[in-house]
């Protein structure tokens, strides 16, 4: 076993003060005698400054007597510590730069920060370069910080080059840091996460009110989030810091859990990736298409007929089915039924459900070999997608489709993401990239995180409003609409009062025994990516860690040529 912890401190504007208390704390953490330390981003200073010269001046070099003192306490303690910082690069450049430091005092990597948040541009330089993965005696250890961990690229690309445990160093007031944004990169990579957060002001209490006073928000919002914590790779946090004050937070964790990328049906969620069909996601380009409709009603529902036409009567616009509820032809009973708890709905009797009405059903039926989801309205198919991703649930599906196809709608762009094709945080990037509004997911049950943490998080990084449909092993509905909120750039007024939520999307989950549930989404919102200034989560993902999600592993077998 190794034991980790991760540091929750308060940092300000005096550079001595700072790094007093960062030692304070390495020593407090010492104290339970852990392998590997991780402290917040920006430790040695706030992360505000008057200008780019102030930010440079204010900055760590590498040997100077900030950083040597953090390396002589991993000496001194024999163990691993990360700590962010500020760096003085000799060409100029000013980067948010995550340093780890042996159990010898040596410095073991540097990971630049490639995804800077709002004012952060106007004074450091984004790092150009993917995270470099430290192979130790403990295990593969990735870097990353705050804002790379709202998007999903850095920490995939990590994972796929072979890191087991990921140190994330935060400088964050976003409440959704803890719920959301750090355990699921656990999940849905399958490894390790330790994250260390600020408390306390993170602009400068002289400044601090007026700041606030602009942004219409409580000072106290703008303080570190807290809750540092480490997460195992099914997505379970073992060890969580409070809200509030300066912590330590220590777990001892099995680093190996992380070389089993399986779910429990067998499939390996790394291997099951299919990097040629990613290469959309190359387009780093702002959003092109124009926005859809403000407001759209739509529902998850079972697969019943008298509830579909009902479902369509009272408005819904889309109306998702469970997967594999669907038959190709009006006769009754399949070889489904020995896959789905549910009876079946052929598309015939689907479309003749909405007649009369402008709704679209999204519904899924295996095809051959194949797993489709069909788009289904008044006057039959419109629209056909294919499972992308071979998964071990289902041991005929072999024909995979070769694109994320977008469907234009009266009210927007809608993309269908089929059954285990949701594991895969690259297919809603592909949506994304391709200027989706709102996603449709006909799924199946899987691990409890792939839908308390996977969709939420597909909708919150990719700005798209979802709507899933699966069935629980009762064959009740677990369907819920993930829609986009208003309020979600920071820097701008807010309709409502800020609660420290940033990205995470407004859920309308199906009550138990309930067997469909509606809620108004709203597709013109995906059209705003901009989480901050200078911040998009689309347009500005990293050139590096995208390209590395395009590499074929070096064990990957040979891939058919698509057609």
């Amino acid at each position: 076993m190794t034991r980790v912890a991760a540091v929750q401190l308060a940092a300000g504007t005096d550079v001595a003060v700072n790094l007093a208390t960062c030692l304070r704390l390495i020593d407090d953490a010492a104290a339970h005698a852990p392998d590997l330390v991780v402290l917040p981003e920006f430790c040695n200073h706030l992360s505000w400054y008057a200008d780019r010269d102030h930010a440079h001046r204010m900055a760590c070099r590498i040997g100077d007597r900030f950083l040597s003192a953090i390396a002589e306490r991993a000496a001194r303690h024999r163990m691993y510590v990360k700590i962010g910082v500020t760096l003085a690069r000799d060409d100029g450049r000013t980067t948010g730069t995550g340093l780890l430091f042996g159990p010898d005092g040596a410095l073991l990597a540097q990971s630049d920060k490639q995804i800077l948040m709002g004012a952060e541009n106007d004074h450091l330089d984004p790092g150009d370069s993917d995270s470099e993965i430290v192979d130790t005696p403990l295990g593969r250890i990735g870097l990353y910080a705050c804002m790379e961990g709202v998007i999903c690229e850095v920490t995939r690309s990590l994972a796929v080059r072979g890191a087991q445990l990921l140190l994330n160093s935060l400088n964050s007031f976003a409440v959704d840091e803890a719920s959301l944004h750090i355990p699921v990169r656990a999940a849905e990579n399958k490894v390790w996460v330790v994250a260390a957060n600020k408390v306390g002001p993170l602009l400068p209490d002289d400044e601090l009110p007026s700041i606030a006073s602009r942004l219409g928000v409580p000072p106290d919002r703008l303080h570190g989030a807290g809750e540092s914590q480490i997460v195992a790779p099914d997505g379970t946090t073992v060890a969580r810091a409070p809200v509030h004050g300066e912590a330590v937070v220590v777990a001892d964790i099995d680093i190996g859990l992380a070389d089993d990328k399986r779910r429990p049906d067998g499939t390996d969620v790394l291997a099951a990736r299919r990097p040629r069909l990613y290469a959309p996601m190359l387009d780093i380009s702002h959003r092109r298409a124009p926005a859809g409709a403000p407001t759209l009603p739509v529902a998850a529902a079972l697969a019943d007929l008298g509830l579909i036409a009902d479902t369509a009567r009272s408005g819904a616009a889309v109306i998702v089915l469970p997967a594999l509820t669907g038959r190709g032809d009006a006769a009754p009973g399949t070889a489904l039924a020995a896959e789905s708890p549910s009876a079946t709905v052929s598309i015939p009797e689907v479309a003749a459900a909405l007649r009369g009405t402008t709704a679209h059903v999204v519904v899924s039926l295996r095809d051959g070999d194949a797993h489709a989801g069909v788009l289904v309205n008044a006057e039959g198919v419109v629209g056909c997608q294919r499972q992308l991703h071979r998964t071990e649930r289902h041991s005929w599906l072999s024909d995979l489709g070769s694109a994320l196809e977008i469907f234009e709608m009266p009210w927007g762009r809608l993309a269908l993401v089929v059954g285990d094709d949701a594991l895969f945080p690259e297919t809603f990037r592909l949506a994304a990239v391709r200027d989706a509004d709102v996603v449709a997911v006909p799924h199946v049950l899987g691990e409890p995180w792939e839908t308390r943490l996977g969709l939420p998080e597909r909708a919150a990084e990719n700005r798209l409003n979802i709507v899933a449909a699966a069935e629980d092993s009762t064959g009740a509905l677990a369907g819920s609409i993930y829609a986009l909120s208003a309020d979600f750039t920071l820097w701008t007024s807010w309709s409502g009062p800020f609660t420290g939520v940033i990205s995470v999307p407004q859920v309308t989950s199906a009550p138990a025994g309930a067997n469909r549930v509606q809620a108004d989404i709203r597709p013109a919102q995906a059209v705003n990516r901009a989480v901050s200034r200078g911040t998009d989560l689309v347009a500005g993902r990293p050139a590096a860690a995208v390209s590395a999600l395009l590499r074929e592993p070096a064990t990957a077998t040979t891939e058919p040529e698509l057609p």
